[in-house]
């Protein structure tokens, strides 16, 4: 069987083999490209006073607890902590999946606002539906599919432009 037959019909099935977790793939991928964009996504960050921070880590969770709507009872309720000190703000990352901005001068909270890009990466990478089987088993055997496709499709796409070339060259050269 020839290359570029057989080429086809492998880029026909693992096209729809992989078609729904690409499709989950590429939109999250999209709204990630976006996120500093499209505040819906990650939250605006906010700037701090001073470049040193001034306040203590317990100082962070003190301002975290002070937002009520938040319920933040103990460093269990915390993800993370992201510290820029060169903008002067601390970004509580919280299990819920809000985020308190907290000055480093000062410790008053700047911003609190709901933060949904760490959800829609666990959404890209196959995680959060299932952890590393569907993220191991499924997403990457989709991305492994996904560059297949593109290399299949630059063949075909390679083969169909060098043969009108040359059909085009031999009509001049033919008369």
């Amino acid at each position: 069987m020839r290359f570029n037959l057989v080429n086809r019909r492998v880029h026909y099935w693992i096209a729809f083999a992989a078609a729904l977790p690409l499709l989950v793939i590429i939109a999250t991928g999209l709204l990630l490209q976006l996120k500093k964009q499209w505040t819906w996504v990650q939250p605006v960050e906010r700037r701090g006073v001073g470049t040193v921070p001034a306040i203590g880590i317990e100082d962070l969770l003190a301002a975290a607890r002070a937002v009520p709507h938040l319920d933040v009872r103990s460093w269990n309720d915390v993800n993370r902590i992201d510290l820029r000190p060169g903008r002067g703000v601390a970004k509580v990352w919280l299990k819920s999946g809000w985020e308190v901005q907290v000055c480093l001068g000062t410790g008053a909270v700047l911003q609190t606002a709901y933060r949904r890009s760490d959800l829609i990466e666990s959404i890209h990478d196959g995680s959060f539906f299932g952890g590393d089987w569907t993220k191991l088993g499924l997403f990457l055997p989709s991305g492994v599919a996904l560059l297949l496709l593109w290399a299949s499709g630059l063949w075909m796409f390679g083969v169909t432009w060098f043969g009108r070339r040359r059909v085009r060259r031999l009509r001049v050269a033919g008369g």
